[in-house]
């Protein structure tokens, strides 16, 4: 099955990264999937209505030193339709590891979004290809001095102290104005469930609310 026909990913885009995190919270995932550091930067910058929705396409970065050899092939061209990049890049690289080129060919290739953990570049093109990019923080200079590409669809972590959590290949990455969330693979067909049931009791206790009630009495009510 190609993966813009993936029905998982369709019924993902009707809810947002919080009701993804309150669902996993349910199932005893860590911080419910977030990924700290990571917003959104393009098509504009925290704003508008950017969501994305497919599973991870996974591209690991590592120091120049690393005795890893470097991946034969340049990732950019391996793209799945329907996925979503993730760079993953040592903590602490002030380079960008992703610019506009990469953004050009991973639009071309049907990909609907990256997400950068590190650093990125050429944002004025980013914007006029109305692409989706999250990611940490901005950088003019090129990868090449400092990092190499190790790994493509391979297991990365997340690059930060605060979380101890991995993406692997084919987890679905969920991205809006909240941030980034991972929802394992193996859980998504539990998780949807969860989130009707908890968007309508969430729209239950607004309408209470709005009317007069409570928040304790409403969430009583229907939660």
């Amino acid at each position: 099955m190609a993966v813009g026909q993936d029905p998982i990913v369709k019924d993902l885009l009707q809810f947002t990264t919080c009701d993804v995190s309150d669902a996993l919270c349910k199932l005893k995932v860590p911080n419910g999937g977030f990924l700290s550091g990571l917003t959104l930067w393009s098509p504009q910058r925290q704003e508008g209505m950017t969501r994305i929705v497919g599973p991870a396409y996974t591209v690991k970065y590592v120091p120049l030193d690393d005795p890893s050899p470097k991946h034969p092939t340049h990732y950019i061209d391996s793209i799945p339709t329907g996925a979503i990049i993730f760079i993953s890049c040592p903590p602490n690289t002030p380079n960008a590891v992703y610019g506009g080129l990469m953004s050009t060919r991973a639009q071309v290739s049907g990909a609907v979004g990256s997400i950068i953990d590190g650093r990125f570049r050429d944002l004025h093109e980013q914007r006029a290809l109305n692409y989706p990019v999250f990611a940490r923080d901005l950088s003019t200079a090129p990868p090449y001095e400092l990092v190499k590409v190790a790994g493509v669809n391979v297991p990365v972590k997340l690059q930060t102290s605060e979380q101890d959590i991995e993406i692997r290949p084919d987890d679905y990455l969920i991205g809006d104005l909240n941030g980034v969330v991972v929802l394992p693979k193996e859980l998504a067909k539990e998780v949807l469930p969860l989130m009707r049931k908890q968007v309508e009791a969430d729209e239950n206790v607004a309408k209470e609310i709005k009317g007069g009630m409570k928040f304790m009495e409403a969430t009583r009510k229907f939660r």
